[in-house]
């Protein structure tokens, strides 16, 4: 495709037609002419809104964009109601593979239940390879709320899931050439599969129905990453032990052979909870099929300690994620 806005027809065969969900909260949705969608929600519901872009990977990127806006939507402790998607492609772009990513991102939007609500595609020189941005808008009340500030000294942390599942899924698919003959292809092919664990939707619906008061996606910068603005947020330190964060066989070896750190790697999918009763809400994620831990406490100053074997290691303000050492 050529530099500029896609055409009428594009937009028409390739963008619109896939989109499949249809909500009642949407009064006006995307359509040729229309640069605003309209939504009415009852009046005593708040407004949650959220906004990201894929920019570290372009395999499976239409999926990816929609779970990581999802992921914090629902991590607030919020409902996402749509989404506004912004497509940025390069010259020469094929629309076949636009038709892909459009695919991907009604599959994700029909399982979650979320409209498409209007955005807008372009190709321009500005980008070399597809970049895809996702604005959320959901709904929540005051008691549903679960934002990263409401922690306090004496909370348990509890985290879902494994450490870097999203980074090491993303490598997998991505250098799986060049880890083809370093790591068994056994391993490879279980880690292609970590794509699919990167929603949180159902780990917030099952945290809020035990009971928080806050959570966190774990995204760029890894677990670390995510407990250090966590604590930033409520002004908090912590006490966080090492060997009780979750973390798969297949991360450990992918990071070992690039010389990466898992606990800094990208790990939507995983979700970090302040919550009064970390036992009691690693059983009721159990129950719900969820794999969880509780890693540690949250503590009064601004101290935030990860604990490794007795040694206190004081953790350091988290730098650009360890994916981009390896995809450049």
């Amino acid at each position: 495709m050529e530099i500029g806005k896609v055409s009428e027809s594009v937009l028409k065969r390739t963008i619109l037609k896939p989109l499949s969900v249809k909500r009642e909260e949407v009064i006006h949705g995307p359509g040729i002419g229309e640069d605003c969608c309209v939504l009415k929600f009852p009046s005593e519901d708040l407004i949650v809104m959220s906004t990201d872009p894929i920019t570290g990977t372009t395999k499976e990127i239409g999926k990816l964009a929609v779970h990581v806006t999802a992921n914090d939507i629902a991590s607030s402790g919020a409902t996402l109601v749509g989404i506004l998607l912004t497509i940025l492609l390069p010259k020469g772009f094929l629309e076949e593979d636009l038709k892909i990513i459009m695919q991907d991102v009604n599959e994700v939007c029909t399982s979650l239940n979320v409209q498409v609500l209007g955005g807008h595609t372009e190709v321009t020189g500005a980008v070399n390879q597809p970049i895809v941005s996702v604005t959320g808008i959901g709904r929540a009340t005051d008691a549903s709320l679960a934002m990263s500030c409401n922690l306090d000294p004496g909370d348990d942390l509890v985290m879902t899931k494994w450490a870097g599942i999203e980074g090491t899924g993303i490598i997998a698919l991505e250098k799986e050439s060049e880890l083809r003959g370093q790591v068994k292809q056994s391993l490879i092919e279980e880690a292609k599969k970590f794509t699919s664990f990167i929603s949180v939707v159902e780990d917030s619906a099952a945290a809020i129905k035990h009971g928080v008061k806050a959570m966190h996606d774990i995204t760029e910068g890894g677990v670390y990453g995510a407990l250090w603005e966590m604590a930033s947020s409520a002004k908090v330190g912590f006490e966080v032990q090492l060997d009780h964060i979750p973390i798969k066989r297949e991360t450990i070896e992918i990071c070992e052979f690039y010389g990466i750190n898992p606990y800094q790697l990208i790990s939507s999918g995983a979700l970090l909870i302040g919550t009064l009763d970390g036992p009691g809400l690693v059983k009721a994620l159990e129950e719900a099929g969820i794999h969880s831990a509780h890693i540690g406490k949250v503590t009064s100053g601004n101290q935030r300690l990860i604990i490794s074997d007795q040694i206190r290691q004081t953790l350091k303000p988290p730098q650009s994620d360890e994916l981009y050492k390896v995809i450049k």
